[in-house]
């Protein structure tokens, strides 16, 4: 089972040389993007705790014009 782990097929059949290295890159990307889904988390729960005393309403910028009524 480890020499499986390790790339170890026992043969040369393409097919699952192939298959391997596609899995391989796949783990590499998923790792990648654990990664870079941790660090956008950091910076979010810093931004929650820097604004942790604020409403919503006193982050939202007010620079909104004022709604015209509906016309019906």
């Amino acid at each position: 089972m480890a020499k499986a782990l390790l790339g170890y097929v026992g043969g040369s059949d393409p097919r699952l040389l192939a298959e391997m290295r596609r899995l391989q890159q796949r783990v590499q990307d998923l790792e990648s993007e654990l990664v870079r889904i941790q660090s956008e988390n950091d910076a979010l729960a810093a931004a929650a705790a820097q604004h942790q005393g604020e409403s919503l309403l006193d982050r939202i910028d007010l620079d909104v014009p004022q709604a015209e009524p509906a016309l019906t």
